[in-house]
């Protein structure tokens, strides 16, 4: 199997501007305490006294106590610094509303077009290893903490600056910029979504090697013996905020839609335990996982979008359609690939007694969810909204589903970003991932009346 490059695009950045990183923590910020942070100094047109989300106030962190910002590190290891140096001091400049729109669009869309490229190899910056995903979520991290910290005339209302946070949030995900290469219209397509790394209070060092897999896939073609594979990704937040406010479905909706912009498979994947490939064989309607990347818990059903067609009634349990038994078949590895059930519920007409929850391995008719095989936190919830909006808008036949990937080992001493081990078993993740990914969408491939044997 062979990868082929993506086509240019229009917005790339062919060169990373070289400048010292700038961590844009201001005035009022909510943050762990004196001795853990070293802000930098706020951009000239910040204004005093705002207030950052969780994930932004981490930015003046550092690794280990007394030492730079990890963000900054991570920032000038990938060479990115310069492009968050570039967005904040074009922000500062702009005189109009509609010129920060066109500036926050640019940026954005550069941002990851120029994270994309790093990682495929076609743009040499920085001395991090290519398959780091960290400099995407720092870089994208300062960018939204200057534009929340921006004190400009031309903002006269609150959602004025939520659609430019909102801007800023889909170009740099990917999720506005999903399109098929005109050079292989006969290809399957397949879109998939990563994640940003997660569980920050614990180590800021944290990646995820879901996101690095998207950076990996997003925009390349696959030669199969089948014959061709598209491949789009996007990467998701971990934040409940954002799934509330239909992250999930702004990123596959488009393209499970009728028209030329359909896609053949559609596939969620996350992180998971140490040495093990899940197909998650259910997704459940139920949340109530870990704390997100802004420290929010939520408990409950999945909620509903009012902008994307949804199923009359939320169906407690989807079952996946992804071709598993070709992926498990693929011999990939390092790790074993596995069909994963195992749910837990309560049976029909026991909800919410606590004693009567039971778990087993596939759901009882009438069933209330409690949890997936997969578990109730983002990861179940990212499989839940894409194939309950498939289902909501008829798309019978694109197959859809979950692949749970292994965690990472890191580096013993805690001041260090990176080592070669680590490297490598990433890229051992990430490698399998992509060969995982690339047997799915070869057997959703050779279903077609047309494939060639």
């Amino acid at each position: 199997m062979a990868l082929l490059p993506r086509p240019s695009r229009t917005g790339w950045r062919t060169a990373v501007l070289g400048a010292s990183a700038t961590a844009l923590v201001v005035g009022g910020a909510a943050a762990p305490s004196a001795a853990q942070t070293a802000p930098a100094p706020a951009p000239a047109c910040a204004a005093p006294s705002t207030v950052l989300t969780v994930e932004e106030s981490r930015l003046g962190q550092p690794l280990v106590p007394g030492g730079e910002p990890a963000s900054r590190q991570f920032l000038r290891a990938a060479g990115f610094d310069g492009l968050v140096e570039d967005f904040s001091s074009r922000l500062c400049a702009a005189t109009t509303l509609e010129e920060a729109q066109d500036l926050v669009r640019s940026s954005g869309q550069g941002l990851w077009d120029t994270a994309v490229a790093r990682a495929q190899g076609r743009l040499q910056s920085g001395t991090i290893d290519r398959y780091d995903d960290r400099p995407l979520y720092w870089a994208r991290t300062s960018m939204s903490a200057a534009l929340r910290s921006l004190d400009a005339a031309y903002l006269e209302s609150p959602l004025q600056r939520q659609g430019l946070l909102h801007l800023l949030d889909r170009t740099s995900r990917g999720i506005s910029s999903v399109t098929w290469s005109p050079e292989e219209p006969d290809a399957t397509r397949v879109v998939i979504s990563g994640f940003d790394t997660y569980s920050l209070d614990a180590s800021l060092r944290n990646s995820n090697p879901s996101g690095a897999s998207a950076l990996q896939l997003d925009g390349r073609t696959v030669q199969t013996p089948q014959g061709p594979v598209t491949v789009e990704a996007v990467v998701l937040p971990v934040n409940y905020t954002d799934f509330d406010q239909g992250v999930v479905e702004d990123a596959f909706g488009p393209v499970l839609a009728t028209g030329e912009n359909r896609t053949d498979m559609i596939m969620t994947i996350s992180q998971t335990g140490r040495g093990r490939m899940d197909v998650e064989q259910w997704a459940a309607n139920a949340r109530g996982g870990s704390p997100d990347n802004n420290r929010n818990q939520q408990f409950g059903p999945v909620s509903r979008p009012s902008h994307w067609p949804q199923p009359y009634d939320s169906p407690e349990w989807i079952e996946t359609t992804l071709p598993y038994e070709a992926m498990i078949a693929a011999g990939t590895g390092p790790w074993p690939v596995q069909l994963n059930d195992g749910i837990c519920e309560w049976p029909a007409g026991t909800w919410p007694e606590p004693t009567a929850l039971r778990c087993g391995d596939d759901p009882t008719p009438g069933s209330r969810a409690g949890s997936g095989p997969g578990g109730s936190y983002l990861s179940n919830e990212s499989m839940y909204r894409s194939n309950r909006l498939r289902i909501g808008m008829q798309a019978w036949d694109v197959p859809g589903g979950h692949l749970h990937v292994s965690a990472l080992e890191y580096p013993g001493d805690p001041s260090v970003l990176t080592d070669p081990a680590f490297e490598a078993d990433r890229q051992a993740v990430v490698d399998q991932t992509v060969a995982l990914v690339t047997a799915a969408g070869a057997a959703v491939r050779g279903s077609r009346p047309d494939a060639t044997s």
